[in-house]
């Protein structure tokens, strides 16, 4: 439960991020085999589009008219967005509370988040602050996802050197 509380923080930083991020760990199969998302999510068009949409949000986001993300829409995405991933990194069987993770996560951090990007923009201005902004989002998706990989660690065999 703890990846669907840390992927919906991501969520409260970037909307798309995190669905991008799963869907594309599923798909190359970077998730638990006791997670992942649906079908549906690991559609090649599905982890394109949301990877584009992730994208697009990165440069938007540097953008004078981008909309705060506390505003009604922004939110809501939010919420979605997190409880979708936080059932993603979830086992099957808790997916239900994942979800309630993941979108609390995701609605509580929009707040926290853009009150820290509002301190940090009168300081360092709108672009510096958003890549600023954006490499702690993508770097915390990808941990998150990147913890819960299949992938088996390399074993070391240790002998004994005799001389």
């Amino acid at each position: 439960m703890l990846r669907s509380l840390l992927i919906g923080l991501v969520a409260g930083m970037r909307s798309m991020t995190p669905l991008a991020a799963v869907s594309l760990a599923d798909r190359t199969g970077l998730l638990r085999s006791n997670s992942g998302p649906s079908g549906l999510l690991r559609h090649p068009a599905v982890v394109a589009g949301t990877t584009a949409l992730a994208v697009g949000e990165l440069f938007g986001d540097k953008m004078r008219s981008a909309p705060d993300r506390t505003v009604a829409p922004g939110i809501a995405a939010r919420l979605v967005t997190g409880a979708i991933a936080g059932a993603a990194v979830a086992p099957r069987s808790q997916r239900p509370a994942a979800m309630a993770i993941g979108a609390a996560a995701a609605v509580a951090a929009s707040y926290v988040t853009f009150n820290l990007r509002m301190k940090a923009l009168r300081r360092f201005g709108q672009t510096r602050s958003g890549l600023v902004e954006d490499a702690i989002t993508l770097l915390s998706a990808l941990a998150v996802v990147g913890a819960g990989s299949r992938a088996k660690p390399p074993t070391r065999h240790h002998t004994k050197v005799r001389g």
